[in-house]
């Protein structure tokens, strides 16, 4: 737990980088305009074919003359949802390939200076995670979404859904410029619980208004953190800014 919230504590500081910023203001940007041309044009038609699917389920319930508003609002929130998660996981992918390098590069400044770069990875291979990962990704929430209709356990599901994206999404390529192929591998293996744990820690940013904004750079900085202490124990490098 130490090394988790060691992690966040040392990314903090570097959300204020300039270049850090740069780096994720158009992804950030191109996310807002692609959420507002999505509510504008996709809400109503995906409300009107989740409400179809909802109706005769909210139907058989016992909700007497308050079925059409249940259902009405119940679909209207999801897809509020779906196309705002759906969107956020994007921008988190194209944020994790684009600006993923400039986090390594600003925190291994800072943190790791004599970390040895042995380039296990690509930005082909930065690309593919990504890929598979929102592939992977896309399925499950679509699966998770009806338990939003259950107290709790929709936003507890959502949350768990949450940190295996960040982590799945930033451990590729917080690791692709210092570590071998064979160091990532050991290090996926050994801090597999770490790294859902930091995603768990970080993924209730993503709900808060103006904070969700500020998580995926924060969530970015503090993976890459992790898997680079991770990576400093690993090699026995006490004095490269390993966490203990």
């Amino acid at each position: 737990m130490r090394a988790i919230l060691d992690s966040v504590v040392r990314a903090v500081p570097l959300l204020f980088s300039a270049r850090v910023l740069m780096s994720v203001l158009l992804p950030l940007a191109g996310g807002v305009l692609l959420w507002a041309a999505l509510l504008l044009w996709a809400w109503v038609p995906l409300k009107g074919a989740l409400s179809s699917e909802l109706g005769p389920w909210l139907g058989n319930a016992a909700l007497g003359d308050a079925a059409p508003w249940v259902v009405g609002f119940g679909a209207g929130l999801a897809a509020f949802l779906l196309i705002t998660v759906t969107v956020g996981a994007l921008v988190l992918a194209v944020i994790a390939v684009v600006a993923g390098p400039v986090f390594v590069q600003t925190v291994a400044a800072r943190h790791f200076p004599a970390l040895e770069r042995k380039r296990g990875g690509t930005f082909a291979g930065a690309a593919w995670n990504a890929l598979v990962t929102v592939a992977v990704w896309l399925p499950l929430w679509l699966l998770v979404l009806p338990l939003w209709f259950v107290p709790l356990l929709g936003v507890i599901a959502t949350l768990v859904l949450s940190a295996w994206l960040n982590q799945r999404l930033f451990r590729y390529d917080a690791l692709a410029e210092h570590a071998s192929a064979a160091e990532r591998r050991r290090i996926l293996a050994d801090a597999r619980w770490r790294l859902l744990g930091l995603g768990l820690l970080l993924s209730p940013l993503a709900l808060v208004p103006l904070a969700n904004l500020v998580a995926p750079v924060l969530s970015g900085l503090a993976f890459t953190v992790l898997c680079l202490a991770e990576l400093a124990r690993l090699r026995g490098s006490h004095t490269a800014g390993a966490l203990r």
